[in-house]
């Protein structure tokens, strides 16, 4: 029985770069304040003129290069986002013509910071119903692009980038061990963007009230982030029959410092165990683990027969992880 393995990553973010230093010019708070909180100390901001497809297009490019894969051999291309370049065509669509992918279907899905891991298990199910496929997933976003800037709770938090992953069946043992998705839609109030959709369409109002922006509950958001985090990590082991002490090297969704510490200090995953870049990205959303994932490769901090955890956590409330040997 063929396995489901990555078989390439990339990774792609815009070239300006806003410090702690610029944002205590926009608005009131300081470099410690925000590094204390979150970790961050600087983002990547997308420019007007450049679309989360953009950033898509680029990462999809260096995943295939990554994989030895050519465009025309792809068979879906999935794209994780909650800020897509239009409602519509979707912004798969939209990558799918500018890498020349003419076999590939092609969509995006929404479920916030899960949206990447959301996406590697769609893929893993349909290439375990054909091994001949080849899938392209993409978590991509430009949060700096739905931000209040007056609210220094959020605006401090968020950041642009796009990260990519190619997979496919192989014979040799390794790939996507254990999975574990879930939901909850009763807490969606706590992190959400009210405006754009059918229930509060674009209008004066909506942008006077300023609905087009993320909303955020942080101090509420923590425990579930961590909770659920941890029962996703549990329970994609569980199905795989590996317990935490054999992880080689944990990746979880780069939303805050003080989260991932928590994950890490339950899973009993030292320094040497976990992987955080939090500090030069920002949270972006579905793109930070495979762009964390994509580093961590190039960096040769995973290496062949690892055992590696990727989890995350969205709005939604969404959660997930995947367990891979690589």
């Amino acid at each position: 029985m063929k396995h489901v393995a990555i078989l390439g990553t990339g990774h792609f973010v815009p070239e300006k770069i806003m410090t702690n230093a610029d944002l205590e010019k926009i608005v009131e708070t300081t470099d410690e304040w925000i590094t204390q909180r979150s970790g961050i100390k600087e983002r990547h901001v997308a420019d007007e003129k450049t679309p989360t497809s953009k950033l898509c297009i680029e990462a999809g490019r260096r995943a295939l290069e990554s994989a030895g894969i050519k465009p025309e051999e792809l068979d879906f291309i999935i794209i994780g986002t909650i800020t897509p370049d239009m409602m519509f065509p979707s912004t798969a669509c939209l990558v799918q013509a500018a890498l020349g992918a003419k076999q590939a279907a092609a969509f995006d899905l929404s479920a916030g910071c899960t949206g990447f891991i959301y996406g590697l298990e769609l893929a893993r199910s349909l290439i375990i119903a054909d091994p001949k496929r080849k899938i392209l997933v993409i978590g991509a976003e430009e949060l700096t692009k739905i931000t209040d800037w007056t609210d220094r709770g959020t605006c401090v938090l968020f950041g642009d980038g796009a990260g990519a992953a190619v997979l496919g069946a192989v014979d040799e043992d390794r790939g996507i061990l254990g999975t574990y998705l879930g939901a909850d839609g009763n807490l969606g109030d706590l992190l959400f963007m009210p405006g754009g959709g059918s229930l509060n369409p674009a209008s004066h109002q909506t942008v006077d009230e300023k609905m087009h922006v993320v909303k955020m509950a942080g101090n509420k958001v923590f425990p579930h982030a961590v909770r659920n985090m941890l029962e996703a990590s549990m329970k994609a082991m569980e199905s795989a029959g590996v317990t935490k002490d054999q992880l080689n090297l944990l990746i979880p969704h780069q939303a805050n410092i003080r989260i991932i510490e928590a994950i890490a200090e339950r899973l009993d995953a030292g320094n040497e165990k976990i992987y955080i870049n939090i500090q030069k990205y920002g949270n972006t959303s579905a793109a930070s683990i495979p762009i964390a994932l994509d580093e961590a490769v190039r960096e040769g901090r995973i290496k062949k027969g690892d055992l590696v955890m990727l989890v995350a956590f969205g709005a939604g409330f969404t959660w997930g992880a995947v367990l891979i040997r690589w």
